[in-house]
């Protein structure tokens, strides 16, 4: 019982899911820290109202603060804009680059159609004799 556990956590995935969560903590800090030092007191500059948690309203003796849902919701969209501008968009590119091809460096031989460097003059495989390409 106890090697199937040691087993269970020294697999690549549990590792790797641990590192992930410990990562994804560190940048929750980074981009919490990001809209609250920086982009909030912008859209406070612009608005004229950092923070809208004293906004409220009563009825029937029952207190309703929507000024939390509406900082709650800022705070939503700046993080996610954060996220995308700081994260997605340059990985996304960063894929786009990695997944263009590169230049050809074989082509096939003409008697056993396997994959030859251009410049053979031979099939390393049927050993035809292959003129190689300019």
């Amino acid at each position: 019982m106890i090697k199937g556990f040691r087993d269970f956590i020294l697999r690549g995935n549990v590792i790797e899911l641990a590192i992930a969560v410990v990562i994804g903590l560190a940048f929750n800090t980074v981009v919490t820290a990001l809209v609250k030092d920086l982009l909030t007191p912008l859209i406070a500059a612009i608005v004229g109202r950092p923070n809208f948690s004293n906004l409220s309203f009563t009825v029937n003796a029952s207190h309703f603060a929507y000024g939390d849902v509406i900082n709650a919701i800022i705070s939503f969209i700046l993080i996610a804009a954060a996220v995308y501008f700081a994260v997605v968009l340059p990985m996304n590119a960063l894929a786009a680059r990695r997944a263009r091809p590169g230049p050809v460096t074989t082509r096939k031989c003409p008697e056993c159609l396997s994959d030859i460097p251009k410049p053979a003059r031979r099939c390393s495989f049927c050993a035809q004799p292959s003129a190689p390409e300019a």
